[in-house]
C-alpha cells in the first residue's frame, strides 16, 4: 500500500479516531489550521481529536471518511457555500 492509497473500511473502523482524523490531515499535507479551515470543523476541535482529549461522534467519522476519499469534492462543495 502506498501512501496515497485510501483505507478500506474495515481499516479505518479499526484505528482510532482521533488517528484518523490526523492521518487524513497529514496525508493532504494541511496544517491543523488549513484543515479546520478548508473543511469547517474548529481548530480547537480538531486538536482535541488528535490529542486524544475527545472523540468525533458518528456522523464526523463519516465527514472525515468522505474528505479521505474525496478531499478535492469536499473542499469545493463548501466552499460553494
Amino acid at each position: 500500500m502506498t501512501d496515497d492509497t485510501p483505507f478500506s473500511d474495515q481499516q479505518l473502523a479499526k484505528m482510532r479516531p482521533q488517528a484518523t482524523a490526523k492521518r487524513i490531515r497529514r496525508a493532504l499535507g494541511l496544517s491543523q489550521e488549513d484543515f479546520s479551515v478548508r473543511y469547517h470543523i474548529p481548530l480547537r476541535t480538531l486538536q482535541e481529536w488528535e490529542q486524544g482529549r475527545r472523540e468525533p461522534d458518528a456522523a464526523t467519522l463519516a465527514y472525515l471518511r468522505v474528505i479521505e476519499k474525496e478531499p478535492v469534492a469536499t473542499a469545493r462543495a463548501l466552499a460553494a457555500e
